[in-house]
């Protein structure tokens, strides 16, 4: 995966929270059961802001081709597949992974970089982070009834696999706060479809 400097992500934090002014008293919450308290002018309430670092820009660039491949094989499933199950995996995908590129895409505009293309990233992804090869997204548009839900729940399954990868990255170097919970969600959330999809593999017959 590309090395992005640090400089990639100029936007600076603010220095740290505003001083408190002389003109309105600020009341600091104490502890739970204990009261609150006046701050004192001068005294900086709240907390700074962690940095964006190339760690958070990293997972956002590379989560966002990673997201729409699995949206391109979801696309797929409902003139493949009668499937109940195949098919509900799909509407839980789509449904969670659309935002959240939103959310990415939006983020890194506020970074003033525009996001990556379609399949930018797809070759060095392919192997390390769960993505379908070409050769494997043909096969898969090839395919119908049973034989697609196998190959759908398989490719889904590794896809799913890498992106609880790049979340554990991120969560063990990234610091934005939004990229952060976005990772937690990605790695709770695919870590629960991934058992999931493993069951249903399981009990299909041979």
């Amino acid at each position: 995966m590309t090395t992005y400097v640090l400089a990639a992500c100029s936007q600076q934090p603010p220095a740290g929270p505003d001083p408190v002014g002389t003109e309105a008293p600020v009341i600091v919450p104490g502890s739970p059961g204990a009261p609150g308290r006046t701050a004192t002018p001068g005294e900086r309430v709240g907390q700074t802001p962690a940095p964006t670092v190339a760690a958070d820009v990293r997972f956002a660039e590379a989560m966002i081709p990673h997201h729409r491949q699995a949206l391109e094989m979801t696309a797929l499933v409902d003139d493949r597949t009668t499937t109940a199950t195949i098919r509900s995996f799909a509407r839980q995908i789509t449904a969670a992974q659309t935002p959240e590129i939103r959310t990415m895409t939006g983020w890194l505009a506020e970074l003033g970089r525009r996001p990556p293309a379609a399949h930018e990233h797809e070759d060095q992804q392919a192997a390390a982070y769960g993505m379908a090869t070409t050769e494997q997204l043909n096969a898969l548009r090839a395919a119908r009834g049973t034989a697609f839900d196998r190959m759908f729940l398989q490719l889904m399954t590794r896809h799913h696999e890498g992106a609880v990868k790049m979340a554990g990255e991120e969560l063990a170097a990234g610091r934005d706060q939004r990229m952060r919970l976005l990772a937690k969600d990605v790695y709770s959330g695919q870590s629960i479809e991934i058992a999931r999809m493993r069951k249903v593999l399981e009990d299909m017959p041979a």
